[in-house]
C-alpha cells in the first residue's frame, strides 16, 4: 500500500515560502500560507489522496500538521478524512498526465501546466460531460493555476461557474461549493476595477443561489461598494 506523501512548508519571519525547501513564489498581497494551500491542493487533486504538510511558520512561531484535500479543503492531521469514492474518474493516460501537469505547476513551470490542463479538462469534459466529478476536479486544478498565475479574470470567471456546478450536483451547504464561492469572490477582489465590472454581475448572482442571502450579504455589500464611483462610495468601505 502505498502512503501519504509528507510534504515540509517552511513560511520565514519575513514571508518568503518554501516547499519541500524549494522557493516559491508568492504574489503581491497574497499571503504565503494560502498559496501553499493552493499548490498543495493541486497535489491532492491529481492524486485522489490527501496532501500531509508540516507546516513551520517562523513569523508566530508555530509548528503543526495538517491535510490539504482533494476538495481544497484543510484539517487536522490527527483526524484524516477517506478521499471521496471513485467517480467518473479520469483513465490512467489522463490520471498520469494530471499529475504530470500537476508536477510542473508546483515546479512553477506554468507554461508547461497550463495547456496540459486545458487540454486534459476539455478531454474529460468530452468524455464525462462538463459536471461530472473528475471534470470538475480538473476544472478546479485550472482555475488554481489561474490564479497562481495571476490570472484573476479567469479565476473568477471559473470559480463562479465550478461554484453553480457544484451547487446544482450536490446541492446547498456543501464545502466544495462553499469553497468555490469564496474562491470566486476572492479572485475578483484582485481584478483592476475595469475588469472586475465585467464580472460582477454573474459573481453577485451565483452568491446568492449557492448561499442564503443573508450569509452572503457582506460580501456582496463590499461588491457593491467597490463598484460605486468615488464620490458615492463610504468612507469607511473595505475595498
Amino acid at each position: 500500500m502505498t502512503s501519504t506523501p509528507r510534504y515540509q512548508v517552511h513560511i520565514s519571519s519575513e514571508g518568503q515560502l518554501f516547499l519541500d525547501n524549494e522557493p516559491c513564489i508568492v504574489p503581491t498581497g497574497v499571503d504565503p500560507s494560502q498559496v501553499a494551500v493552493h499548490i498543495l491542493h493541486i497535489q491532492a487533486a491529481g492524486s485522489g489522496q490527501p496532501s500531509l504538510v508540516h507546516v513551520r511558520d517562523e513569523r508566530t512561531a508555530s509548528r503543526f500538521d495538517m491535510q490539504v484535500m482533494p476538495d481544497g479543503t484543510t484539517q487536522p492531521a490527527e483526524s484524516p478524512k477517506p478521499p471521496p469514492p471513485a467517480t467518473d474518474q479520469p483513465t490512467d493516460s489522463l490520471r498520469e498526465r494530471l499529475i504530470a501537469a500537476q508536477d510542473a505547476a508546483r515546479a512553477h513551470n506554468l507554461t508547461t501546466a497550463i495547456p496540459e490542463a486545458d487540454d486534459i479538462l476539455q478531454q474529460l469534459s468530452s468524455r464525462h460531460g462538463e459536471t461530472a466529478p473528475a471534470t470538475l476536479e480538473a476544472a478546479q486544478f485550472r482555475a488554481d493555476l489561474a490564479y497562481l498565475n495571476e490570472d484573476f479574470a479567469f479565476a473568477t470567471a471559473s470559480w463562479t461557474w465550478l461554484a453553480l456546478a457544484w451547487f446544482d450536483r450536490l446541492g446547498p451547504g456543501k464545502r466544495r461549493t462553499q469553497i468555490a464561492a469564496q474562491n470566486a469572490a476572492e479572485a475578483w477582489m484582485r481584478l483592476p476595477l475595469h475588469e472586475a465590472r465585467h464580472l460582477a454581475s454573474d459573481l453577485v448572482n451565483m452568491l446568492v443561489e449557492v448561499a442564503a442571502p443573508e450569509r452572503t450579504a457582506g460580501i456582496r455589500t463590499m461588491i457593491t461598494e467597490r463598484l460605486r464611483p468615488p464620490a458615492q462610495q463610504s468612507p469607511h468601505a473595505a475595498l
